[in-house]
C-alpha cells in the first residue's frame, strides 16, 4: 500500500483529499502546516507529497526547497495543490522540482489521476534496467514515454570498432554519451614521455565518456578498444534533454553513470601508496570483477602485458617478473598471453 502526505492548511480541504485517497486504499498522513509536513517526510518518507502553496508557518515552496536539500526525501514526488492558477506560480514551482500541480477547486478523477501517474513514473525511475542494449532502449522508451521527449535517442547510432580502434582521443570536444553493447574498452591518459594510464576498463552494459559531457569540456582521457565491439553512440543534444528535462531522471541516470568514479579514486590513492606487487594483485581482481563470467569456475582473461602494466603503473619488464613470481606462487597460470586466476584468496590477502 503506497503512503501519501497531504500538507494543507485547510481543515476541510485536508480531510475531503484524505477520504478520497483512503477510499482509492492509499495509506494518508495529514499535516496542517509546512512544518509539521516537512517532520512527517523525514520520519515516514511517503510514497508521495501532495502539499498546499500558501500556508502559515512554512509555505508549499519552503517545503518542497527543504525536502529537496535532504537526499532521503529529495525523490519523493511531490504535487502542489494550490487555488492559484497564475503561470508564474507554476513555473516557479516546476523550476524547485515539483512534479506537478492541481488546481483547486478539484474532482476526485482529477486527483486520482495524478496520484496515479506520479507513482507509476516514480516506480520506472526506482527499477533497476538490464544493463543491456534491451534494457537500455527499455529505460530511454519509459523515459521518453512520460517526459513527452520524442526525440530522446531515436537517432541513436550504433558502430562497431575494431581492437586497438580509437573511439575519441583526449583533448577532443565530446559529440555524445557511449554505450559499450558488446566488447570491451580501456580509457587512458598519456604522460608527455608517451607513457600511459589506464584510468577505465569497461565491458558490456557500461557507459563512458560521460565526463567530459557533465563538465562541458574537452575529453581528459582517450578510448580504445581492447576487444572487438559494438557501441551506441547517444547524441549529447539527447544526454542533456533527458538530464534537464527532469530532476528525478537526472539522479538516477547520473547514478548510473557514476559507478566507477570511486573505483578511479581508490586506483589513484593506490598507485601512490602501494607496492608493484601488491598493485599487480589489485589489477588482476579488477579485471577479474569487471570480466568474469559467472557460468565459469576459473577467470582467464588475454590481455596485452603492455595494457596489464598501465593499469598497474609500473615498467612491463616489472610486471613480468611479478607475474612470474605470481606463477612460481601457483596464484596465476600463464599460457601465452592467457592469465588465469588459479588462487583469488591469496591474491586477495597479498592486496589487502
Amino acid at each position: 500500500m503506497n503512503t501519501i502526505l497531504i500538507i494543507e492548511d485547510n481543515t476541510e480541504v485536508r480531510e475531503n483529499t484524505a477520504e478520497i485517497l483512503e477510499l482509492a486504499n492509499y495509506k494518508v498522513l495529514s499535516a496542517e502546516n509546512g512544518k509539521i509536513g516537512v517532520e512527517l517526510a523525514q520520519q515516514n518518507k511517503p510514497d508521495l507529497i501532495i502539499c498546499d502553496v500558501m500556508m502559515p508557518v512554512l509555505d508549499g515552496y519552503g517545503v518542497l526547497h527543504l525536502l529537496g536539500k535532504n537526499q532521503n526525501t529529495s525523490s519523493i514526488p511531490f504535487i502542489f495543490l494550490t487555488a492559484k492558477s497564475e503561470r508564474s506560480d507554476f513555473r516557479k514551482g516546476m523550476e524547485m522540482g515539483a512534479d506537478d500541480y492541481i488546481t483547486k477547486p478539484f474532482d476526485d478523477i482529477e486527483l486520482l489521476n495524478a496520484v496515479e501517474s506520479r507513482l507509476k513514473k516514480a516506480e520506472t525511475l526506482r527499477s533497476e534496467f538490464t544493463k543491456s542494449p534491451e534494457g537500455l532502449n527499455k529505460f530511454f522508451d519509459e523515459v521518453r514515454g512520460f517526459e513527452d521527449l520524442k526525440k530522446l535517442s531515436q537517432d541513436r547510432k550504433i558502430k562497431k570498432y575494431k581492437k586497438k580502434e580509437m573511439i575519441f582521443s583526449e583533448g577532443t570536444h565530446p559529440v555524445g554519451l557511449y554505450f559499450l553493447n558488446k566488447g570491451k574498452v580501456k580509457t587512458f591518459k598519456t604522460h608527455e614521455l608517451g607513457k600511459e594510464l589506464i584510468t577505465g576498463l569497461y565491458k558490456e552494459g557500461d557507459f563512458f565518456g560521460y565526463l567530459a559531457l557533465l563538465e562541458e569540456n574537452y575529453h581528459a582521457e582517450t578510448a580504445e578498444v581492447l576487444e572487438d565491439a559494438e557501441i551506441t553512440i547517444l547524441p549529447k543534444e539527447d544526454f542533456f534533454m533527458l538530464i534537464h528535462g527532469n530532476p528525478n531522471v537526472m539522479k538516477k541516470f547520473i547514478k548510473v553513470l557514476s559507478d566507477n568514479i570511486s573505483d578511479k579514486e581508490e586506483q589513484l590513492v593506490k598507485l601512490a601508496y602501494s607496492s608493484v606487487r601488491k598493485r599487480v594483485a589489485e589489477a588482476l581482481l579488477l579485471l577479474q570483477k569487471r570480466y568474469h563470467e559467472n557460468n565459469k569456475d576459473q577467470f582467464t582473461i588475454s590481455f596485452s602485458r603492455e595494457d596489464l602494466a598501465n593499469i598497474v603503473g609500473t615498467a612491463t619488464e616489472s610486471l613480468i617478473r611479478t607475474l612470474s613470481d605470481f606463477k612460481q606462487e601457483k596464484m596465476i597460470d600463464i599460457k601465452g598471453s592467457n592469465i588465469t586466476i588459479l588462487n583469488a584468496e591469496k591474491l586477495l590477502k597479498l592486496k589487502n
